[in-house]
């Protein structure tokens, strides 16, 4: 089958599609053909040798894919022979067939098609799971969402609207704050040219975040702190901006507050599952109703993995990006 894989680590130019086994399928697993994958900041720090996969994983890049089942292993009933699918992975989405965990599996929801339904498994899941789950997230809070206008920033915005919640969003420019309002964003700072720790008091009349969603890291670390509500939740999902950082932990605790640091890709398989489970029974009743969306800017051949890399290094994309196959 093709497959990409990276030649050791560096830039775009490193991907490379080649021929690889299809796998078999094990007890508990099932075969998919891959109809496409999404692309995700995680496939990029793999790409640069700073996100290895986890032990027992392969190498092939991607985290979330959709597609047709080809063949069903040992041990699972429930599934079959060309039912439409997409699943969370924790890697094998770049390539013509990926098996997976059966508890990793979602149908395809009503409306989406099936190449689109690769953009949603890994930012819904990683939005419900540390949204609702983690930081407990309920109507009336107001979130703090950095990075806005990408996969995660877009998801998040409409199931925190979703939820009778308030989105407030950070991105780079005015096109893409606007980009995000979109998606049901109450409000955007420009995080090149506004401080984002004042603009939501501005906006909260002094209240602050009750929810912090983080994709940045040590960078922002001080910065989201302050930003907090009294009994606020500062939740870190990404490390863009460094993975090391001082913090006045009396600023901290005079917020009464608390720091989450999570990664879904190397979790056990039974945890992957029930995040899966409550996210089809959350989130895919709502993009059924046209509630959310699914927020795909372009889709590129799996033989053009190197342009889709550069066009997602360059900062200038929005929502999600897809390879096809």
């Amino acid at each position: 089958m093709r497959a990409v894989e990276f030649a050791g680590a560096g830039g775009a130019q490193v991907a490379a599609v080649t021929e690889r086994p299809v796998p078999v399928p094990g007890p508990g697993e099932v075969l998919v053909r891959v109809a496409a994958a999404g692309i995700n900041r995680a496939d990029v720090q793999q790409r640069r040798g700073f996100y290895p996969p986890p032990p027992g994983t392969t190498d092939i890049p991607g985290l979330e894919a959709s597609g047709t089942i080809a063949a069903v292993g040992p041990d699972v009933q429930g599934y079959d022979v060309g039912a439409r699918v997409c699943a969370l992975l924790a890697g094998g989405g770049y390539a013509e067939y990926v098996a997976v965990p059966a508890g990793q599996l979602m149908p395809v929801p009503e409306g989406v098609g099936l190449v689109e339904a690769a953009a949603l498994p890994e930012v819904a899941a990683t939005v419900y799971s540390n949204l609702f789950v983690e930081a407990g997230l309920a109507a009336g809070d107001t979130v703090l969402i950095h990075g806005g206008a990408g996969g995660i920033g877009t998801m998040a915005t409409q199931l925190v609207a979703a939820a009778g919640a308030h989105p407030i969003v950070t991105a780079g420019s005015p096109e893409k704050l606007e980009y995000c309002r979109g998606f049901g964003a109450e409000a955007g700072i420009d995080y090149r040219t506004e401080d984002f720790v004042e603009r939501v008091r501005e906006l909260t009349a002094g209240h602050g975040a009750d929810i912090v969603l983080d994709v940045i890291g040590a960078k922002y670390l001080e910065r989201n702190v302050r930003a907090l509500a009294v009994g606020g939740r500062l939740v870190v999902i990404g490390l863009q901006g460094g993975s090391k950082a001082e913090l006045d932990l009396g600023v901290l605790m005079s917020r009464r507050a608390r720091i989450i640091g999570t990664t879904l890709r190397s979790r056990p398989a039974a945890e992957k599952a029930r995040i899966v489970a409550g996210t089809v029974e959350r989130v895919w009743p709502l993009v059924e109703a046209g509630t959310v969306r699914v927020a795909v800017e372009r889709t590129f051949p799996l033989e053009q993995v190197v342009q889709a890399h550069e066009f997602f290094d360059s900062g200038e994309h929005r929502g999600k990006l897809l390879l096809t196959l």
